[in-house]
């Protein structure tokens, strides 16, 4: 299942049933979990591991160093999960000493084709980005996240679990777990109800995290009052508190909505 065209390094270990393709290289110190299928004109460069049953299309680059300046040839690595798929032309580069040393891929994601991820970056399960989405060096991406073609987030945000980042937009702020933001600089519009119902979310989980959106962005309550009004609705529904305690965790601030759209 190996092309006798594709270049193997000795030292790299490869699981049962892996497919390599022809022309693609596999480096040093790279491991390949089973049933993963590599497709022709592939460069994986270790330290790099990855899982069970992913799928990688041709011309993509995984587990290359960072084009970062700071970057000085240090052997940092790569993790990715199970299940993912890196459609053609997609790059992952690993990390940077001067952060976590390692970029983490988690599993059942979804990346199309010339999606790029940065050094540093941990992306969680389930994450979705179509095509030429991209985020920079050192961004947290939460289980569940939908990215619109060609969006771009800056390095060190944060985009919280269950999102949407809609076509086109530019992320320069930290965005809430279960919120939608759209444009350029990117600003919240609500939540992302239709991707809380695909994923089953009752009516009562989407009605309080409704009312939590409007208590944060649309009461004119401070920070801290919003987030004693939040705490009887966290008690009841854990999704409350998952948004709550993104807002408390960002470092860069948070995406609002523009002036006049409010959302919910």
């Amino acid at each position: 299942m190996i092309d006798a065209r594709a270049i193997v390094d000795p030292s790299a270990k490869l699981g049962e049933n892996v497919s390599i393709g022809p022309w693609t290289i596999i480096g040093p110190d790279v491991e390949i979990g089973d049933g993963t299928s590599i497709a022709s004109h592939v460069v994986v460069k270790g330290p790099t591991r990855i899982g069970c049953d992913n799928c990688v299309y041709q011309f993509s680059s995984i587990g290359e160093d960072t084009p970062a300046i700071a970057y000085g040839g240090e052997a940092t690595t790569l993790e990715i999960g199970d299940n993912n798929i890196f459609r053609e032309g997609v790059t992952v580069h690993r990390g940077m000493v001067q952060d976590r040393g390692e970029t983490v891929i988690g599993s059942n994601g979804l990346f199309m084709a010339y999606v790029h991820i940065g050094h540093d970056c941990i992306v969680g399960d389930h994450v979705i980005m179509a095509n030429n989405a991209s985020v920079s060096g050192h961004v947290k991406v939460g289980d569940h996240a939908n990215f619109g073609g060609y969006a771009g987030v800056a390095q060190f945000r944060d985009v919280g679990a269950y999102t949407h980042i809609a076509a086109f937009s530019l992320v320069i702020k930290d965005v809430p777990a279960f919120v939608t933001a759209v444009g350029n600089p990117a600003a919240a519009v609500g939540m992302n109800i239709e991707g809380l119902k695909r994923r089953g979310y009752g009516k009562d989980t989407i009605a309080a995290l409704r009312s939590a959106y409007r208590t944060v962005y649309r009461s004119g309550l401070t920070a801290k009052e919003a987030f004693s009004a939040l705490e009887e609705a966290a008690g009841e529904h854990a999704e409350v508190a998952v948004f709550a305690q993104s807002i408390e965790e960002s470092t860069h601030g948070i995406v609002r909505p523009r002036r006049g759209q409010g959302g919910g």
